[in-house]
């Protein structure tokens, strides 16, 4: 009897453990049944504040993109700073740049009318990153949801999580790496930057000191963003010289015309081991949009808080 209770212990155990594991991944269908208006709420959101403006699409993108590059996609970068607790809002790589809280806001409001207390606020990036690539012209994809918010966030991690725009090759290809991403993960996930812009004061440095630059191009984009430090900080210039509104190829097209506006663009065709994989996705778009595709879903795998972990915060701004 002993020997059968036993048994029948380790048998709960390990069927408590496969469960846990089970819920603990994301899938397409999350909220199939407790939420089936999801989608359609958040892309008609994501609509209508794109066609108010055209920018806000990459300001979303990026918005993903640094939340998950910090403890993984937990919504923590939508946090607001308290009298106790510091966010990540205010961090080097977000202040006066990372932007779109409000319309994520708008869709957490929305999304809370028609399912209240069920989507968390990470997955509501996620879905609103990919609707963002879709309506500027780019690929889609069945977005993997099942995520939970942080009940906590790193203004440190954000500030030595998130790659700088100085950085190099081999920077790069480290911070991906420590994420499980691969180069070739890291090169399609750059071609984000063919939409949105960016401020003189990320590529001043660039545009003045740098060789290995087109001259007509360093020169255009000197005329709105002076050498001196402080004058113009925060004019701003298209990413993607040709299309800076569609999601399409043409970021790997100038990089390899040395057309690359942030210094960590250029890194990606300089010489060094990821200059194939630019100019294949220069020539062939679909390749980048497939590679993008899988690189940004597995990018949204990054630690993902699930099951009984975090929460489903009711205001995206602070933990309930």
């Amino acid at each position: 009897m002993a020997s059968f209770c036993s048994r029948l212990t380790m048998s709960l155990v390990l069927f408590v453990l496969v469960l846990g594991c089970v819920n603990a991944q994301l899938s397409t269908d999350f909220y199939y049944s407790s939420c089936p208006k999801l989608l359609s709420t958040v892309r008609s959101t994501v609509q209508s504040a794109i066609s108010k403006e055209t920018r806000m699409g990459a300001s979303l993108l990026r918005l993903f993109f640094h939340d998950c590059f910090v403890n993984g996609c937990d919504g923590s970068i939508l946090l607001d700073d308290t009298s106790s607790f510091t966010g990540e809002k205010n961090a080097n790589p977000n202040r006066n740049s990372a932007r779109g809280y409000e319309v994520i806001d708008s869709i957490k409001s929305a999304v809370e009318k028609v399912c209240p207390g069920v989507v968390s606020c990470a997955d509501i990036l996620a879905i609103a990153a990919r609707d963002s690539v879709q309506i500027l012209g780019g690929p889609s994809w069945n977005v993997k949801l099942g995520r939970r918010d942080a009940r906590t966030a790193s203004q440190s991690a954000a500030n030595n999580g998130i790659p700088a725009p100085t950085s190099n090759l081999n920077q790069l290809i480290s911070r991906f790496s420590a994420l499980g991403l691969s180069t070739k993960d890291l090169v399609a996930l750059s071609g984000g930057h063919t939409i949105g812009q960016a401020r003189c004061t990320n590529f001043r440095a660039r545009i003045y000191n740098e060789s290995n630059i087109d001259t007509s191009f360093a020169r255009t984009r000197q005329s709105s963003c002076p050498r001196t430090s402080g004058s113009g900080d925060n004019n701003l210039a298209p990413l993607d010289l040709q299309t800076p509104t569609t999601f399409d190829n043409y970021y790997f097209r100038n990089l390899v015309q040395k057309k690359g506006l942030l210094h960590s663009d250029q890194q990606l065709f300089n010489g060094g081991s990821t200059d194939s994989i630019v100019r294949g996705y220069s020539t062939n778009p679909s390749s980048f949009s497939s590679d993008f595709v899988s690189a940004i879903i597995k990018m949204g795998d990054i630690s993902p808080l699930t099951g009984s972990k975090g929460e489903i915060r009711k205001n995206c701004r602070r933990i309930n």
